[in-house]
């Protein structure tokens, strides 16, 4: 077995000292705890009349309400194909904006062909890592749920938790699963009592209590070494060189 002395003398040669922070239990501390209900965005993946998913997406943002959340649930009729037009689409706007003002997001997909929907993917493709200095997703926490027309199966979720992290989002461990979905829902569109909503119970439980225990705390949770590194004056003159911009 490998047993080095420690601690290390050798040092960290190649570590920028000026952006190295050593992470501090007192920065968890809150000093002025938030006021207002935590706030949750809700996205579902089908445009359907009759859409398991939005369903789905609706008994969540039932139960989100019912633990003091404030819930909004973005409407996907309209909105264009990633690239198929510019950002100042409205329905682009309208999704942006909502996802700025969230704490919390739950991201309800179908499961179609082994995978999450396009209309799903259109949604999450439209949310960029950065707008200027606004981050619309980083640091939000995220419940991921998907329905299937047949069998169990946790493709989507699979896929939503790797977009979750790629987005940098909280992701709960927490997920919902609903098989034959046509059985768990009545006429009226209301998820049928049993375990299977009994874990969208859980979930929804979860996501609350992650997002109280993070949303103060979120700019602090994400923030990074290289991140720090990159706004650096120097290290922005020299990027802009590299790409042409304020050369003599």
């Amino acid at each position: 077995m490998d047993k080095p002395e420690q601690p290390f003398a050798d040092g960290i040669p190649n570590l920028s000292r000026p952006h190295f922070v050593v992470p501090d239990a007192a920065q968890i501390a809150v000093a002025q705890p938030f006021t207002h209900a935590p706030r949750f965005l809700v996205l579902y993946g089908s445009l359907r009349a009759r859409s398991f998913s939005r369903f789905l997406a609706y008994e969540a943002a039932r139960l989100l309400e019912a633990m003091g959340g404030e819930v909004r649930i973005y409407d996907a009729h309209g909105l264009p194909l990633p690239d198929d037009t510019t950002a100042d689409h409205p329905k682009v706007q309208e999704l942006r904006a909502l996802s700025v003002w969230s704490e919390g997001q739950v991201w309800v997909s179908p499961e179609r062909h082994g995978n999450l929907t396009g209309v799903m993917k259109s949604q999450i493709d439209w949310l960029p890592l950065s707008e200027g200095s606004l981050r619309p997703t980083q640091g939000r926490t995220l419940a991921v749920m998907q329905v299937s027309g047949g069998s169990q199966s946790f493709n989507a979720v699979n896929s939503l938790r790797l977009l979750g992290r790629w987005m940098r989002m909280i992701t709960i461990p927490n997920q919902s699963s609903v098989p034959m979905a046509y059985k768990e829902f009545d006429e009226a569109g209301r998820m049928k009592p049993g375990p299977l909503y009994e874990r969208v119970v859980d979930v929804c439980e979860e996501l609350m209590k992650f997002t109280l225990l993070t949303r103060e705390r979120a700019d602090y949770l994400v923030d990074r070494y290289s991140e720090r590194k990159e706004r650096a004056p120097e290290r922005l003159r020299d990027v802009a060189t590299d790409i042409g911009i304020g050369k003599p």
